[in-house]
């Protein structure tokens, strides 16, 4: 991409779309209404509102290196405070991706500095599955398997939040596990049980 260009990209874009609606802005600029909580990595390749299809102001984004929820990430949970509780989604997605990069790092024993503390918590997961893990001799299906599991894990963070929580029981909040497939550009539903993912932390997790 040529980063000279991207004014005339965005000139053509805005002429684009006035001469299918002369008031798209003017609406556009009112508010936003989304229905989707999409959290997803931030790697280039995958970008969120093209591989669903969505128009602006239909999913809120949160993007980050492996599409992380932590409770100690102030960002993440200003995100999922305000989606939840302020924009009523009704759905949050978390959404990981094959041939994560992140998730790849996590693999590897290398010191890679500032990123430590967040590959950390991938390598944490791979310590919650490691004997299904380490069960598959192939690399790459490992791998694959690794960037499944964290979406998963993910998913329980987002679930052990209190927003969320009452979410659920006051109004049907669905949270999902997806991941995306770029060899083939599928979107792949990971069919989370949030009943049973629920039961399984509420001894600990369970708010009032």
């Amino acid at each position: 991409m040529d980063i000279n260009s991207i004014f005339d990209e965005n000139k053509a874009w805005v002429d684009k779309k006035v001469k299918v609606d002369a008031n798209y802005f003017q609406e556009l600029s009112k508010g936003q209404n989304p229905e989707i909580l999409y959290i997803g990595c931030s790697d280039s390749r995958v970008t969120a509102e093209e591989l669903m299809g969505a128009k602006p102001g239909e999913a809120f984004v949160h993007r980050n290196i492996a599409n992380m929820v932590s409770n100690l990430d102030l960002s993440a949970m200003s995100v999922i405070n305000y989606a939840v509780k302020y924009l009523k989604v009704d759905h949050i997605v978390v959404c990981g991706h094959y041939y994560c990069g992140g998730v790849k790092a996590a693999m590897e024993s290398k010191d890679l500095g500032i990123l430590n503390p967040w590959l950390r918590s991938i390598r944490d997961v791979y310590r919650l599955h490691r004997v299904e893990l380490n069960k598959i001799a192939d690399d790459e299906e490992r791998y694959k398997r690794l960037v499944e599991l964290n979406v998963e894990e993910q998913c329980i963070n987002v679930l052990k939040t209190a927003e969320v929580q009452l979410a659920y029981r006051n109004r049907g909040l669905k949270v999902h596990a997806w991941v995306f497939d770029i060899h083939s550009g599928n979107l792949i539903n990971l069919n989370l049980d949030i009943e049973k993912a629920l039961k399984d932390i509420r001894e600990i997790y369970h708010l009032e």
